[in-house]
């Protein structure tokens, strides 16, 4: 059996776990022997799954970044407890900081001066990395450790070797750069992406002042490199996403029932902590507190409040996400509570639902890679607005961020798009959240508009295509 089809052999019996345990508790079945729920197998599990992601990004995504982006070396320093954001990219499952001072430092063979025969194709060349101060992440770098003579009694040296890590690191890091001699220093600073701005004050001072002018002068800011690193991804993360996309689904559909809504009792924020709570004793994480909140047909928003207690005939929404393996979702769903009596959504909900799903296919057709931002979200505002579609597009990348790493396509308040942010390009092989909103006239609230908010998370393939890691959400969630 290979290697993921033991991954999915044992991802599939974590969620016939999760889903034999939330039936047993909606039959109220206390007698069901008590299980550990673990959707994706153990932590051990996870993180040799991840560390064979981390090889293969280091072997093949790496390499064709830098020459893409034409840099001889890339220098990525950070201190302890300020990671530079393209950190958890770079390191093992085990790696949780940097330690004292770590400088990952990447060189393209095929750069080197006195070696012309690697950048012809003659022998092949690769992208030496190096991590010093640090340890080899699981074979990943080459582990080079600042050792320097003790000193001894009087000022003498002891003639023993002990590690240093403040100064005498950069002095190793220059020793490695004169001996390779790049015509480009690649660094992380940047005024637009965050992502691209992981380079301290403190650490760029300390790296010029032991680098000299000769050096510093080929300082290069790599902008597009940390970016497209951290938002890029695998093929073999895609079916993991797709799991955990599906036990995303679960919790809201669950959430979004009579096994935890009782109408007329429960109040949104009541939702809001089962959920954190299901997120918790399912051993993931989330990155944002969660969100459920109420539209009331005669009743506005300021008058609802910030914590309703859900009645029927409420429409329900929320915003939530887990975080599992390094990876984050980001999922909006509508639900609706049944009236005494009704046996389905009302026809205008059901349409306020279907604008939504319209706008959402509009923004996926526009999303290819090559374009910005920018341009996606002018073509799909006016695509929306010839179909008469009243809506706000605020689609984001997100894989190892929840806001992750790449073009934003457009924010709730900046429609006409985003400068700098908007402006990067969309990648191969990288994942978006299709966040948008359509706002409907409903007939059976007597013309009031429904706000229609959904997100849902897509694949970006190698070859361009766009794809619903699980699916879209296309019928509401109800309470009965």
């Amino acid at each position: 059996m290979t290697t993921a089809a033991v991954s999915l052999r044992r991802t599939t019996a974590g969620l016939l776990v999760l889903l034999a345990s939330a039936s047993a508790a909606a039959q109220g079945n206390s007698s069901a022997p008590a299980q550990v729920e673990r959707p994706f197998g153990t932590l051990r599990d996870q993180a040799a799954e991840q560390q064979r992601w981390l090889d293969e990004r280091m072997k093949t995504v790496l390499p064709a970044l830098m020459r893409k982006h034409k840099v001889d070396m890339w220098v990525v320093p950070m201190r302890e407890y300020n990671e530079d954001p393209v950190f958890t990219s770079l390191v093992a499952p085990t790696t949780f900081a940097a330690r004292r001072r770590t400088i990952y430092l990447f060189f393209d063979e095929c750069a080197h001066p006195e070696r012309p025969e690697l950048a012809r194709g003659v022998v092949p060349c690769t992208v030496q990395r190096i991590a010093l101060g640090g340890t080899s992440q699981g074979g990943v770098f080459q582990a080079v450790r600042s050792l320097t003579p003790a000193a001894g009694p009087q000022g003498s040296r002891a003639g023993q070797q002990a590690e240093l890590w403040g100064d005498a690191q950069w002095q190793v890091l220059k020793q490695q750069v004169e001996a390779r001699r790049p015509t480009t220093i690649a660094i992380n600073t940047s005024r637009v992406f965050a992502f691209s701005d992981g380079l301290s004050s403190g650490e760029l001072e300390g790296m010029r002042a032991a680098l000299g002018p000769r050096w510093t002068a080929r300082f290069k800011h790599a902008e597009a490199l940390p970016l497209e690193l951290i938002a890029t991804r695998l093929p073999a993360e895609e079916a993991m996403y797709a799991r955990m996309t599906q036990v995303a689904w679960q919790i809201i559909e669950t959430a979004f029932s009579n096994q935890v809504i009782q109408p007329g009792v429960t109040r949104t924020e009541d939702v809001v902590w089962w959920m954190r709570q299901r997120v918790n004793d399912l051993g993931l994480g989330t990155w944002f507190q969660p969100s459920v909140d109420v539209q009331r047909r005669g009743v506005t928003e300021a008058a609802l409040g910030d914590n309703p207690i859900i009645q029927r005939g409420d429409v329900l929404h929320c915003d939530f996400g887990i975080t599992a393996l390094r990876l984050n979702t980001d999922t909006q769903h509508m639900g609706y509570v049944l009236r005494e009596g009704e046996t389905s959504v009302p026809a205008g909900l059901v349409k306020a639902l279907e604008r939504s799903n319209r706008l959402q296919d509009i923004v996926v057709a526009e999303l290819r890679p090559g374009r910005s931002g920018n341009d996606i979200l002018r073509a799909s505002l006016s695509r929306m607005r010839d179909e008469g579609i009243d809506g706000t597009v605020y689609s984001h990348p997100i894989g190892m961020h929840g806001h992750g790493a790449g073009p934003l396509i457009g924010l709730w308040d900046y429609q006409s798009g985003v400068p700098g942010r908007g402006d990067a390009r969309v990648i191969p092989a990288m994942w978006y959240s299709i966040e948008l909103q359509a706002t409907t006239p409903v007939p059976e609230w007597g013309g009031q508009a429904v706000r229609s908010a959904q997100e849902e998370d897509v694949i970006i393939s190698a070859d361009g295509k766009v794809r619903w890691a699980l699916r879209r959400q296309s019928d509401y969630h109800l309470v009965r």
